[in-house]
């Protein structure tokens, strides 16, 4: 008779405990985004601070004024190749790119979570996967990076939320909804670049 209880109280339990288990999870998941425009202004402020980062004015602001310019007016750079293309795109242009994009890092992605990308595990040139854009159809972070790049270039970009998809939860896809307040994080290889009326072969 015991036995029968015992078994009788694990079929009552064992979904109760899915339940909890699931209820962790989305626990989990909702603390990970808790509080997450203080976390992204808080690692602008990071960006900002560190010395080591090329910090370049977005291409929509006009630098020879006297207006004043916040941080999230600009974009900060780490060169991880440099290349030996002449040019950099225009706003009209079109680009042959391969990129990750991610967020900030949070304890349960140290590297942030990816949300886009062209190429998986390492980059690699030979192998990486690629996209082709009008400089002026992206983003204003992503495009001033572009318009500061050459082909050969490899940086990784750091765009404050305001150059990117502002303070509202943007759909990116079926499956990818950005939240509001979301600095984005962009690693960008440029193949090449193209003028308007100008032709490129198909490529992978």
């Amino acid at each position: 008779m015991k036995k029968l209880s015992y078994i009788f109280l694990a079929v009552i339990l064992f979904p109760f405990m899915g339940i909890v288990s699931s209820c962790s999870g989305d626990s989990k998941e909702e603390d990970e985004f808790d509080k997450w425009q203080e976390k992204n202004e808080e690692i602008l402020n990071q960006w900002v601070a560190n010395p080591s980062y090329k910090k370049i004015l977005t291409f929509s602001k006009n630098e020879s004024t006297t207006a004043s310019f916040k941080n999230t007016d600009y974009i900060y750079v780490e060169v991880l190749e440099t290349g030996s293309g002449g040019d950099s795109p225009l706003y009209t242009d079109t680009v042959r790119v391969a990129y990750r994009g991610h967020y900030i890092p949070t304890a349960s992605y140290p590297e942030g979570l990816v949300f886009d990308q062209t190429y998986l595990d390492d980059f690699n040139w030979k192998t990486a996967g690629t996209a082709k854009f009008q400089t002026g159809a992206l983003v204003d972070g992503f495009a001033t990076a572009l318009m500061h790049m050459h082909v050969g270039d490899r940086w990784r970009v750091r765009i404050p939320y305001m150059l990117g998809y502002g303070k509202n939860d943007y759909k990116a896809s079926s499956s990818t909804t950005i939240p509001g307040y979301t600095n984005l994080v962009f690693e960008i290889a440029m193949y090449d670049m193209w003028h308007p009326g100008e032709y490129r072969s198909i490529f992978k």
